[in-house]
């Protein structure tokens, strides 16, 4: 398979307070694990930096404005945004750069010049409602990549597929009232944000939420999958694949109780490139969301994408 991986320095400059989990860290675990020889082939690329209009394809402009009200002009300075949500002097212009690099992504996969791309991006954006930046996020990546899908390459109908432990609110608020667009989620129930119950299904039944309950592992997570979100994606027959690719049901994970391991997402990315196969020309963009403990950051992160490198 051809692989890309889009990454930038600007994600290094989002700088959140003394303790707070979503870090620089994160980032720098993640390019430690890709020093690894069997990531000698990956081609590896610097994400573009998106225009602000960008944001318009999933949220309202007074959205925009509202985020980029928040951003301190001064170095060192960090404004909060909401409970955990935190802005410094470059968190625009990185939140940008992952915007960008999601819709480079998905042009990659579209014109065949990769068949599947991972973006290293932060911050994350799947807690990003319509009207709300929250969870760490300040814009909705996945959902932007998805409206990106369709205006510039006329996907029809796009599946997102969210692992995060966390909910991915922002997205399911996005695409609640839409047809063309499927949002699988499998998380962590009850946890933060509190929502992704199995009878929220959107207007058209295409919100697909398979929560877990604490403290199980990789059994109910597969099962989950297996029963829930692979069948769902195989009868929507997507023309993309999006993966909101968060880490944080690893076991070492310090914000949640779900007892993942490296090989679970090994072989949920395996199954997402079976169905890819099948119905999407194998085109998959992987955005990374959460993971907060560095070790099993670094050791799920390499093992997805050196399975989409296999394929």
């Amino acid at each position: 398979m051809s692989t890309r991986l889009y990454e930038h320095p600007i994600f290094l400059e989002h700088v959140t307070p003394a303790g707070h989990p979503e870090r620089s860290d994160r980032i720098r675990a993640i390019n430690m694990a890709l020093e690894h020889p069997n990531f000698e082939r990956l081609e590896r690329r610097q994400a573009p930096q998106a225009n602000e209009d960008a944001v318009l394809l999933a949220h309202p402009e007074e959205h925009l404005t509202a985020v980029m009200r928040e951003i301190p002009e001064e170095e060192g300075e960090i404004n909060q945004l909401e409970a955990d949500t935190y802005a410094s002097q470059k968190s625009l212009q990185a939140a940008l750069t992952g915007i960008g690099g999601a819709m480079a992504a998905v042009d990659d996969v579209f014109t065949g010049r990769a068949d599947n791309v991972f973006v290293a991006a932060r911050p994350p954006g799947h807690h990003a409602e319509k009207m709300t930046a929250m969870g760490f996020c300040f814009f909705n990546n996945a959902a932007i990549a998805a409206r990106h899908a369709q205006k510039a390459h006329g996907a029809e109908r796009v599946a997102i597929i969210d692992w995060d432990v966390h909910h991915g609110n922002g997205t399911q608020d996005i695409f609640w009232d839409d047809a063309s667009v499927l949002f699988c989620s499998t998380h962590q129930m009850p946890l933060y944000p509190g929502s992704g119950a199995k009878d929220e299904k959107g207007t058209h039944n295409t919100i697909v939420n398979a929560p877990l309950s604490p403290n199980v592992g990789s059994d109910h997570f597969r099962e989950a999958f297996k029963s829930r979100v692979l069948p769902a994606v195989a009868d929507f027959r997507p023309d993309l694949i999006i993966i909101s690719a968060g880490f944080d049901a690893h076991h070492r994970d310090p914000l949640a109780q779900i007892n993942l391991t490296g090989e679970d997402f090994d072989w949920a990315t395996g199954r997402i490139l079976e169905l890819a196969d099948r119905y999407a020309k194998n085109r998959v963009v992987s955005l990374l969301e959460g993971g907060y403990d560095l070790e099993g950051l670094a050791e799920s992160a390499g093992m997805h994408i050196l399975r989409m490198m296999k394929g």
